[in-house]
């Protein structure tokens, strides 16, 4: 009880707020973000395409970019490594049926669960490789993007995506989801 106290004691006197600036006061930490840091990070992609780079890759380039920069994490055949990596190739009948809320035994790979093909780019471009994210060409994403669809049935394995084309793909889940009509977290009226 006494150690309870003394750590409670320190924690209050640790947590105390400085006093809020006064009108007119700065603390001069830091600068503004210039409009090229800015253009840097404002990387995502829109189930639309909005955001989408110039670039293009081939299923072909994808299976080499996999297998070199994601098949350590996801397996040589995305079969995913749990608990820390997913599944990302394999199409379940069973989840036709979208049954997902129901049957936790249904694995959420690309082929059954993802909307958008878009959202894959985004993922891909912002995310992975969980060592280096962001490090792929725009090239290299799109390759890797193609893979991932072709492996799941979804494009042939000749395809190459751009952006036009990459919009274009229709998903096995597209439909399954419902739209959010919100901006900014709260209900557009």
């Amino acid at each position: 009880m006494k150690r309870l106290l003394v750590a409670t004691f320190v924690l209050g006197v640790a947590c105390q707020r400085a006093p809020a600036p006064s009108a007119g006061q700065r603390y001069d930490v830091g600068r503004p973000a210039t409009a090229a840091e800015i253009s840097a990070w404002n990387t995502d992609v829109g189930p639309d395409g909005e955001g989408l780079p110039h670039g293009s890759g081939t299923v072909a380039r994808g299976t080499e970019v996999f297998a070199t920069t994601c098949a350590s994490c996801h397996g040589a055949r995305g079969e995913g490594k749990p608990p820390l990596y997913p599944r990302v190739i394999g199409r379940d009948p069973r989840s036709e049926s979208f049954g997902f809320a129901t049957d936790p035994s249904l694995v959420r790979t690309i082929g059954d669960y993802w909307p958008y093909a878009t959202t894959i780019f985004d993922y891909v471009r912002r995310a992975m490789p969980p060592t280096a994210p962001g490090s792929l060409s725009s090239d290299d994403t799109y390759a890797v993007t193609a893979y991932l669809l072709a492996a799941n049935r979804i494009i042939p394995m000749d395809a190459t995506l751009d952006s036009a084309s990459l919009v274009a793909v229709k998903m096995p889940a597209a439909g399954r989801f419902v739209p959010d009509s919100r901006r900014g977290g709260r209900e557009v009226r």
